[in-house]
């Protein structure tokens, strides 16, 4: 049966995000067993890392794949508001158009959102990431703010483009959703991100420090743009613990070295009444649902 939106109430609206430079604080990160090390981290072009490829096991640190954007426009009003608004309206399956500079007229899609540093990130092809150069300008077509399924009013809906949504393959079944994901996830091992007020932006960190239950769930099979499920979550106002619960997230950065994180989770969906049923379902990443590879 096809899913119930109310799409046709939704406003798409523009936002805008240049292509952001690779930031470093110091040389070295102190590892979770006290190593330092020197790894490549957020931002920039990663011409090599996009949905669908492996998200654990890089010589990396909380790398984004693909194409990370953020506005740097300044607003003396409110402080990084255009960039709030860049993370906040854009939507994961979102169309983004570069507007300047060799690959102008090139199109991608957003893949999703990273906290802390709050990055957008897009999807384009090899082609387009070589004529690409950090500064230009990257408009997103942001629709899916509002989002909402009559049918399922225990389920609330982030960050997703209505196109992605119905790409999806959800299912009803016993007055539950029925979600593809490629993972289940115990809310024991969530980590950076937790504390968070709201989830329209940012994500929060899988550990995987903990090699048996790395093991017992298959997390080191983890992928960018893969559709996990964390049990036992409640994302309606932040991300906490509830029994029942259950949120479906979107995997947006790679592994990590530092204590408390891992892999990057950005939400898609929550039920605070655990109205979500996922369904292990090995393509259910945005690279095999929306084509990108």
């Amino acid at each position: 049966m096809a899913i119930k939106t109310n799409e046709d109430k939704l406003v798409k609206i523009s936002v805008m995000g240049e292509v952001s430079s690779p930031v470093a604080r110091s040389a070295y990160q102190i590892s979770s067993d006290g190593k330092p090390v020197v790894l490549p981290g957020v931002g920039g072009i990663t011409y090599n890392q996009r949905v669908g490829d492996p998200a654990v096991g890089l010589k990396a640190d909380h790398v984004e794949p693909g194409v990370s954007i953020e506005n740097k426009e300044n607003d003396p009003r409110f402080k990084q508001a255009p960039n709030t608004a860049l993370n906040i309206l854009a939507c994961v399956g979102n169309t983004a158009i570069v507007v300047g500079g060799d690959a102008k007229g090139e199109k991608g899609v957003v893949v999703g959102k990273h906290g802390g540093i709050e990055h957008v990130m897009v999807d384009f092809s090899e082609e387009t990431m070589e004529k690409l150069v950090i500064g230009d300008k990257i408009q997103v077509k942001a629709y899916g703010v509002g989002l909402e399924l009559p049918d399922f009013p225990e389920v609330k809906i982030m960050n997703t483009d209505p196109d992605f949504l119905e790409k999806m393959k959800l299912k009803e079944k016993d007055g539950k959703l029925i979600v593809p994901v490629t993972h289940i996830v115990p809310a024991k091992i969530m980590g950076s991100g937790l504390g968070a007020d709201q989830v329209y932006s940012g994500d929060y960190d899988i550990q995987l420090f903990d090699e048996e239950t790395r093991e017992e769930y298959n997390l080191d099979t983890l992928r960018f743009g893969d559709l996990v499920a964390i049990m036992d979550t409640d994302h309606s106002f932040g991300r906490i613990y509830k029994k029942g619960a259950v949120s479906v997230c979107i995997i947006v950065h790679s592994d990590c070295v530092i204590s408390g994180h891992g892999p990057g989770a950005a939400t898609l969906f929550t039920s605070s009444t655990g109205m979500i049923e996922p369904v292990i379902d090995p393509e259910a990443n945005i690279a095999m649902i929306l084509g990108l590879r």
